[in-house]
């Protein structure tokens, strides 16, 4: 950027979930943060954003120049197979309310935050950034991923109305600290190590949902952070880019559980529940755009970031959302 810019006032909506406190780690402890820039974290808890006025009181309360906008109305697969208008209606106005108020303010970036699942249900693969309105996305979250997806077209619509460089990434499965590590509506890495903490502590057989041979790629927390800040400063797509290990490091589920048990020295039987779905079977995404304008990012191999998880997990049992 040519001159002088004044420094940046980034607000983070979402700011107290997984990739909102990984963020905040990255900036106050890894010197993310530069010169004079003051960032906000904002909790649900300071202002509810499915509502359009206390959306504009936080605006006005810290006029950002930029914003991260990772708040959503999530839930567990059975919350939202039962109440997918519901999470249609709140995503479709959290969304609104946060990309209108960040253009009438004059907001100059906003990088939202897209969900793997969004993608086409039936689709080729590796999925790429191309192919996310292809066909309709799986049915037990249709509310939730139409919303989602909807992002996509504002941005596109932002720019084409009034030159705004708005723009939005898709991460494939995160974990990490702070994650919800709750045994019903968890993500997947995390509900099998709270699982397998508990079956540690009462010397009980680990039970895991499914097969455990569906493939997915795992993505750090922090790694995630630290490219949500390049993709603040350098990337000026409008279009999204897809936050992701590489197709190679697509794993069955049932290595995971192993690498979890070693981290948490578990060494009693694991179970595979195999009248339990296993959902899909894989969601290959590819990383290659992210790979030709980083071709030397390294990410966090996958047992180490267990480890890390899991560490933080039984320190912060007392805190952690369980």
């Amino acid at each position: 950027v040519s001159g002088v810019t004044e420094p940046m006032r980034v607000l983070v909506t979402g700011g107290s979930g997984l990739v909102g406190k990984a963020i905040e780690h990255v900036v106050k402890q890894e010197g993310g943060c530069l010169e004079g820039e003051q960032w906000t974290f904002l909790s649900s808890k300071e202002a509810n954003l499915v509502d359009l006025q206390q959306t504009r009181a936080v605006f006005e309360k810290y006029r950002p120049t930029h914003v991260i906008h990772l708040a959503a109305k999530v839930g567990g697969l059975y919350l939202h197979m039962k109440e997918n208008l519901h999470f249609l209606r709140d995503n479709l106005r959290i969304n609104d309310n946060v990309l209108q108020t960040s253009h009438e303010r004059g907001v100059t970036k906003v990088v939202s935050c897209l969900s793997s699942c969004i993608f086409p249900d039936k689709t080729t693969y590796p999925i790429d950034e191309s192919m996310i309105h292809n066909g309709p996305p799986h049915d037990s979250n249709f509310g939730y991923s139409h919303a989602k997806r909807m992002i996509d077209i504002q941005n596109r619509g932002y720019f084409a109305q009034h030159g705004r460089r708005y723009t939005a990434v898709i991460p494939t499965n995160v974990y990490g600290p702070y994650d919800n590590f709750n045994f019903e509506n968890g993500h997947v890495l995390s509900a099998l190590m709270h699982k397998t903490y508990a079956a540690k502590k009462e010397g009980t057989p680990l039970q895991v949902w499914g097969s455990g041979t569906p493939r997915r790629q795992f993505i750090y927390s922090l790694d995630v952070a630290r490219l949500f800040l390049w993709v603040l400063r350098e990337y000026d797509e409008i279009d999204p880019i897809i936050l992701s290990v590489g197709e190679e490091e697509e794993l069955p589920i049932k290595d995971a559980v192993e690498m979890i048990a070693d981290a948490l020295d578990f060494k009693g039987q694991i179970v595979f529940d195999t009248s339990k779905s296993d959902g899909q079977m894989k969601k290959t995404a590819s990383n290659a755009k992210l790979r030709r304008y980083l071709p030397d990012f390294t990410f966090t191999p996958l047992s180490e970031g267990i480890k890390k998880t899991c560490d933080w997990f039984v320190n912060n049992y007392d805190i952690a959302r369980t």
